[in-house]
């Protein structure tokens, strides 16, 4: 009888634990949206930069 109630005690524990709130995962895909963003903005200045410098050396 003892085995059964931590049983049922545990997975009640695990029911409260995989509840997920909606504003929760909205605002973790906000941030990655956020943090995305900026890679690409780093990633495009240093191409156009790499495109730059080619085209000075090129001019010389």
């Amino acid at each position: 009888m003892s085995s059964h109630y931590k049983f049922s005690s545990h997975s009640q524990e695990l029911k409260q634990q995989s509840k997920v709130k909606l504003t929760d995962l909205l605002n973790r895909m906000n941030e990655e949206k956020k943090i995305e963003r900026n890679r690409n903005l780093a990633l495009s200045v240093a191409a156009f930069s790499a495109v730059t410098v080619f085209g000075i050396i090129l001019t010389l």
